[in-house]
């Protein structure tokens, strides 16, 4: 066992204790030395972790604490890393950056052997096709939808036909070639979905829909089966 992991599992086994627990009794329960352990408990009140007791009396962990640096198992890391480099090559500059700051706060908690783990990870992703230019910003698409604001679209159908539309927007699909925007249309009074490469024009609205993005997302998800 790691010494991150030991840690880890020394944080769990407090957390099932509301009393103190012996010194021994944890060593026991963690395979490890009492030596170790006072060094690993001292190790957790270090890092923030409100450990409470001393030797011959036990220990106790005050609740409301998660550490940080253990969050993450090996698999994980290697989870958050392959998504990390997804987003940056498949989606757009904001998120890209987005998803290189968050690694980088990611790896500045870690600890030395998880660092390493994630900085040599050795899952890639593999070059997709070139995605269709756009003429609209995702970035301005993403905080319309946070704010729950209406869409003002001229849209080009598959067919060519252009038309204008009032949407809601509730959600972005990134798949390998396309990006859609999921949303109610005022004109087809229903679920449609556009493909943002083919919108020649887009206006953000001060005029909030008036059904929130999680109950039109719940909406879609039963209609469509996607639930």
């Amino acid at each position: 066992m790691s010494r991150t992991q030991r840690l880890f599992s020394l944080m769990q086994l407090l957390r099932r204790h509301r009393y103190p627990v012996s010194g021994a009794a944890l060593a026991s329960s963690l395979g490890v030395s009492l030596r170790t352990l006072y060094r690993d408990i001292a190790e957790l009140q270090s890092q923030g972790a409100h450990i409470e007791g001393a030797p011959g009396l036990g220990y106790v962990l005050k609740p409301g604490f998660m550490l940080p640096p253990l969050m993450f198992s090996e698999e994980e890391i290697e989870a958050i890393v392959l998504g990390s480099r997804w987003v940056a090559r498949r989606t757009d500059g904001a998120l890209a950056d987005a998803a290189a700051n968050a690694l980088a706060k990611i790896a500045a908690v870690l600890p030395s052997d998880l660092r390493t783990s994630l900085e040599a990870s050795t899952l890639l992703i593999g070059p997709g096709d070139p995605l269709p230019p756009m003429i609209v910003d995702l970035t301005d698409i993403r905080e319309a939808i946070r704010a729950e604001r209406k869409l003002h679209l001229s849209y080009r159908d598959e067919a060519g036909r252009l038309s204008e539309r009032v949407v809601w927007p509730f959600a972005l699909g990134f798949f390998d070639r396309v990006r859609m925007i999921l949303a109610w249309c005022e004109l087809r009074d229903d679920f449609r979905s556009f493909r943002a490469d083919r919108i020649e024009a887009m206006t953000v609205t001060e005029t909030r829909y008036p059904r929130g993005r999680r109950t039109l997302l719940k909406a879609w998800r039963e209609t469509s089966g996607k639930g």
